[in-house]
């Protein structure tokens, strides 16, 4: 959770500022540790990882993640159902799976529309 609030706080968009559309990637949320945190790049890195895999490992079990301020990662299950092949249009069975899905808190919401508190 620290790394998501250390994360959140750089990466505010405030009202009227355009968007780049900058994708975060594990590096960046390491170095964000290291730079915030005071821990060495390695630590970093390995506390990013082990956070991600403990999400990970949660979202397997099928247990919902929920980080206070900013949301939930749910797994939900789809069942059987018909599809159609757009270019051909036969229809093909679609098996059952698992998706995840993420639901931003209201405080998340709030902040992305450029409302800080």
């Amino acid at each position: 959770m620290l790394i998501f609030l250390i994360i959140q706080r750089d990466m505010h968009v405030g009202a009227g500022q355009a968007m780049t559309g900058k994708t975060v990637t594990r590096a960046d949320l390491c170095e964000a540790v290291y730079q915030k945190v005071g821990l060495s790049r390695t630590e970093s890195a390995s506390l990013v990882e082990l956070v991600l895999k403990e999400i990970t490992d949660c979202l397997e079990r099928g247990e919902t993640v929920k980080l206070s301020s900013f949301g939930s990662f749910v797994v939900r299950k789809k069942g059987q159902r018909i599809g159609r092949n757009p270019k051909t249009g036969k229809e093909v069975p679609i098996s059952p799976r698992r998706v995840m899905v993420f639901k931003p808190s209201a405080i998340l919401k709030h902040r992305i529309n450029g409302h800080v508190e």
